[in-house]
């Protein structure tokens, strides 16, 4: 399976970045596998996922790193109603060939929005955001639709600061990234080593932006790490220095990050989140809010029950 899936995800433009199945080499090893729909030798839909064993339980999710999986199906131009129908078909195939599991949870990408045929099958779904930006517009029309508090932050960065954007080492990114989970009292969820290969990955197809923000005296402000696939950049990491933060260099190096990407990317996406201080700054950007879905399933009582009495976080 996952070598006809590797095949495909070479000749199919429309597998989104993060359900290539280089990416998943790069961010869960030999953990990943694959479900495959098919007709007339044809493959029509695909359904990755990691299996993780914890505490006695089968897991079926995504990997550290990655903000959507979930089902691909081939486009097609059918009628609506026809369309309709052709998702049914692959997406219940999808969901009937996934392994026996204690519980399934995946995000998925915001273009999937029929998740019915799972629903049948008593999935359930949770609605969440994220925000993207249309990057057709020239620069002059992105600079306009920024809120005033982050062009002036951009501003003060550049003329008051004297804060200048530039490609970083991972080394000087990444060593930023940690102060993120240093001043929140959190454990960094992933490797330096898982970090290295992945930057490795994209690095190799030019698929990536490294770019810090530094001062005239060399102070590493913040940083932020760019993915690209398709017509579409992500915002995958960030960092900053907590002593630094009022200097306006995180909003600068996020309009750099904007401002930098090639012709063929058409949508910014800034993985966004469902933390309020988070969709706040990301909305001042002009990005559209964008809804994906949260798809899970419990077949194991106890599972539920701990899922149930776990805290929640927002």
């Amino acid at each position: 399976m996952k070598e006809i899936y590797r095949k495909l995800c070479e000749s199919e433009p429309s597998i989104p970045l993060f359900s290539q199945a280089w990416w998943l080499d790069a961010v869960a090893g030999d953990q990943w596998d694959v479900v495959l729909a098919t007709k007339k030798q044809q493959v029509i839909g695909a359904l990755p996922y990691v299996l993780r064993k914890r505490r006695g339980f089968r897991l079926l999710s995504q990997p550290i790193l990655t903000q959507t999986l979930g089902p691909w199906v081939r486009p097609t131009h059918k009628s609506y109603p026809k369309q309709l129908a052709y998702e049914k078909d692959v997406l219940g195939e999808l969901a009937d060939q996934l392994p026996n599991y204690d519980h399934y949870a995946q995000n998925w990408h915001c273009d999937r929005q029929n998740w019915l045929p799972f629903y049948w099958r008593g999935f359930k779904q949770t609605t969440r955001y994220t925000y993207r930006l249309d990057l057709k517009a020239d620069k002059e029309q992105l600079w306009k639709g920024m809120q005033q508090n982050i062009r002036s932050d951009i501003r003060k960065a550049k003329d008051r600061v004297g804060v200048d954007v530039r490609e970083g080492t991972l080394e000087e990114f990444m060593a930023l990234n940690r102060m993120v989970f240093k001043r929140q009292n959190r454990t960094v969820p992933y490797t330096s080593k898982l970090v290295s290969g992945l930057d490795t990955a994209v690095s190799a197809r030019n698929a990536r932006d490294c770019l810090v923000a530094v001062d005239r005296e060399g102070n590493l402000h913040a940083g932020a790490y760019i993915v690209r696939g398709g017509n579409t950049a992500y915002y995958l990491m960030g960092g900053g220095n907590p002593e630094l933060r009022n200097s306006g260099a995180t909003s600068l190096v996020l309009w750099e990050a904007i401002c930098r990407q090639p012709e063929t990317v058409e949508v910014f996406d800034f993985e966004g989140s469902m933390i309020e201080p988070i969709e706040r700054f990301f909305r001042a950007f002009g990005a559209i809010q964008t809804p994906y879905f949260h798809v899970s399933r419990s077949n194991s009582k106890l599972f539920k029950l701990l899922i149930t009495l776990r805290p929640q976080r927002s």
